[in-house]
């Protein structure tokens, strides 16, 4: 009978303790998830968006970088600039694919820095007009005239984009909205940990009466009768 009991007894001690296990880890665990999922917040910006923005710079400094070794190349930097851009010519012409970096630029970090878009539409509208810019400039212009980059400016200036947006599509975005999920869910968990009471109850709050054994009735009927049987006749 007190081995049933201690059976019985053991498996609710171990669901009590579970309980405490889980409300300390809510309580210390969950909090720490909490405040770092909360200072991430107040950064401002994301790690995997820091990435993105440092791309868009380097995208605009590797064009740069292009544009004035060229310049540099085909006569000197102030002959040429003053060709290219103070009489511009749109079919001979790098200045504009200059432009077109500084354009791309403005727009990704206004949108994805400054403004902290969770939306794709800003890259792929840069990438769009750096898109159909370029293939126009291609077909009509004649940078094939210029020597290598006549080659190496355009179409550098076509992959950039695309990595962008690729960047933004399948790094940022689902990165940040996984934080987020994360961030509800263990919000929601904290809240729920809340309701749990502290503390271990006592035994005496979940006391059952121990259980008869099966047959002990008859046992005792049988002994009365059996000390009925002995006793002597008068």
């Amino acid at each position: 009978m007190n081995q049933s009991q201690d059976d019985t007894r053991a498996p609710r001690q171990n669901s009590l303790s579970s309980l405490h296990n889980v409300h300390s880890i809510n309580a210390a665990e969950l909090m720490a998830r909490i405040e770092s999922y909360e200072g991430r917040e107040k950064k401002g910006i994301s790690d995997v968006r820091r990435t993105f923005c440092l791309f868009v710079t380097f995208d605009l400094l590797f064009i740069t970088l292009l544009w004035i070794i060229e310049l540099n190349v085909n006569g000197g930097i102030a002959k040429t600039l003053a060709s290219e851009v103070l009489h511009y010519n749109y079919y001979y012409s790098f200045f504009d694919i200059f432009l077109l970096s500084i354009f791309r630029f403005s727009v990704l970090i206004l949108a994805y820095a400054a403004c902290l878009l969770h939306h794709w539409w800003a890259v792929a509208f840069t990438t769009a007009v750096t898109s159909v810019f370029l293939l126009i400039k291609v077909i009509l212009s004649k940078l094939f005239s210029q020597g290598a980059f006549g080659y190496v400016l355009p179409i550098i200036s076509f992959i950039l984009p695309w990595i962008e947006t690729w960047f933004m599509d399948f790094k940022v975005l689902p990165q940040e909205a996984e934080q987020n999920n994360r961030l509800l869910m263990v919000q929601d968990a904290s809240e729920r940990a809340a309701l749990i009471p502290q503390g271990q109850p006592s035994d005496g709050q979940f006391y059952s009466p121990p259980e008869s054994e099966a047959g002990s009735d008859e046992d005792e009927e049988s002994t009365e009768e059996n000390e009925d049987s002995t006793e002597p006749a008068v």
